[in-house]
């Protein structure tokens, strides 16, 4: 994850890099759990269906507790969204955060301070911005070429567009990663990332820093709205 180095910033585009190599799968996961979906599923396309695909999966440094994993999420971790934890409480606001890896942790504070300012926050976790962008894409091709059939939505759109309220992203990346999928978000599209370089000596410094923290999350919510 991200550290206290000076003016280095170890890594945030290293999933752009990746994702331009079609046959390369690329996941930036937060749990454990989803680190073993795509592990297992990696084995089932690579060795058991010998498919021409290679893996590209983010792990993280940071020691945090692991949540067991919800039921009926499976099919999300491997698209690349699902959602992890809906808002505690109603409230008379809405809003969307989306969090990739250990950022994951801090889009779930940032819903804990929305709910102070009378925001009720849905918090999901995005495995993959690659998958999403890829499967989107197929969809805009698939219409382009059948006219005259049932035009295809994308499962990015097809997920939020049942829900209210801004759409906020988070992530160790930089913000390009999350805005891959920025014109299928069906509603305003906050993106955070880690653009530039680090001039911080702890983690949570500098998040602060490059505005990904909880905090920072909860302005940007509450900005959009």
């Amino acid at each position: 994850t991200l550290n206290g180095e000076g003016l280095q910033h170890e890594d945030g585009h290293s999933i752009l890099l990746a994702s331009s190599n079609p046959a390369c799968l690329v996941y930036d996961p937060a749990w454990a759990y989803e680190v073993a979906a795509i592990v297992q599923e990696g084995i089932a396309r690579m060795y058991e269906r010998n498919e021409d695909v290679f893996y590209y999966v983010t792990l993280y440094n940071e020691n945090f507790e692991m949540p067991a994993m919800p039921e009926g999420v499976g099919e999300g971790i491997l698209r690349g969204l699902y959602l992890y934890r809906r808002a505690p409480e109603e409230r008379p606001l809405r809003a969307q955060l989306l969090g990739s890896g250990t950022i994951l942790s801090q889009a779930l504070r940032a819903q804990e301070i929305l709910q102070r300012f009378g925001v009720a926050a849905d918090v999901w976790s995005a495995t993959s911005y690659v998958e999403l962008r890829r499967e989107a894409l197929e969809c805009e091709r698939w219409n382009r070429l059948h006219p005259d059939r049932r035009a295809r939505v994308p499962y990015v759109t097809q997920l939020l567009d049942g829900t209210e309220g801004p759409v906020v992203a988070a992530s160790d990346f930089m913000k390009a990663v999350p805005d891959m999928v920025g014109r299928w978000i069906p509603r305003d599209y906050v993106v955070l990332g880690t653009d530039g370089f680090g001039r911080s000596d702890t983690r949570e410094a500098l998040r602060r820093f490059f505005e990904v923290d909880a905090e920072h999350i909860a302005v940007a919510a509450l900005s959009a709205l």
